[in-house]
């Protein structure tokens, strides 16, 4: 068996719309901070010193959006009205977790361009490898854009899918759609000029909006999908990280190949 991470880091040092902040206390820095808040909540005297090197442990601090690194939107992302169900979307902490251990597919769609594709590519593209997803699968979409994370371009220069083709894939009874690209969409420059151009509304974000109407998962900013040595055939891991509330979370998505 091997693991092949699909995940891409967060990495405070990368270009990244929302900047990350990541404060890091060393093991020195922790051995006060802990000596310092005995102090403030319990009246406790401790002097660092003792400790062995004068040293505790380290901490870490960070500042980010749940959409930083490679992530799991929630139906509540979508917006805050459903059409199905009781009418209110759940949040990530209230997602079934088989939904996230299964069987995967990756498509590859590394010679599309920057933009929008829809039904007919991703017919093609399942064709090609002669394989049609089972209800509950997971499918990947290996679009190469990974190869430009770090940079402004990644946010900028990829392709995603219109409304009907995640419709398509709902159909087939996947649950959860992932890509390596920073969105399932196209990029947002791409779909407000082309919104300017054509005043048509079903341009804008359709593969994120179609989840007001019928409740499924994406996962962003995956990477190393190219290293999948066949294009079916292996285990998606990618549990979310249960944030009560949250529209989304961080989860290190791995696939897992049987030798």
């Amino acid at each position: 068996m091997r693991i092949i991470d699909l995940s891409s880091p967060v990495n405070a040092d990368a270009y990244e719309p929302d900047p990350v902040t990541h404060e890091i206390l060393s093991p020195r820095d922790g051995a006060l901070h802990m000596s310092a808040e005995m102090k403030e909540h319990f009246g406790m005297d401790f002097d660092p010193a003792v400790l062995p090197e004068g040293e505790f442990l380290s901490l870490d601090r960070m500042t980010l959006t749940t959409h930083t690194g490679t992530h799991v939107d929630a139906p509540s992302h979508y917006g805050s009205r459903s059409t199905y169900g009781t009418g209110i979307p759940r949040h990530i902490h209230e997602m079934p977790l088989d939904w996230f251990h299964n069987r995967g597919v990756v498509l590859d769609l590394t010679d599309e361009g920057t933009g929008v594709i829809g039904t007919p590519d991703l017919e093609k593209a399942f064709s090609r490898i002669e394989y049609v997803p089972s209800p509950n699968e997971i499918v990947l979409l290996h679009t190469g854009a990974d190869r430009r994370a770090g940079t402004p371009e990644y946010f900028t220069d990829f392709v995603g899918l219109d409304g009907d083709a995640v419709h398509m894939l709902l159909d087939l009874g996947v649950k959860v759609i992932g890509t390596d690209a920073f969105s399932l969409d196209a990029p947002f420059g791409n779909i407000i000029k082309r919104y300017q151009e054509s005043g048509d509304r079903s341009v804008l974000w359709p593969a994120h909006f179609v989840g007001r109407d019928r409740e499924y998962c994406q996962i962003e900013r995956l990477a190393n999908l190219g290293a999948l040595p066949e294009p079916y055939g292996f285990m998606v891991s990618c549990f979310p990280v249960k944030i009560t509330g949250a529209g989304a979370g961080w989860t290190r998505a791995v696939a897992i190949v049987e030798d």
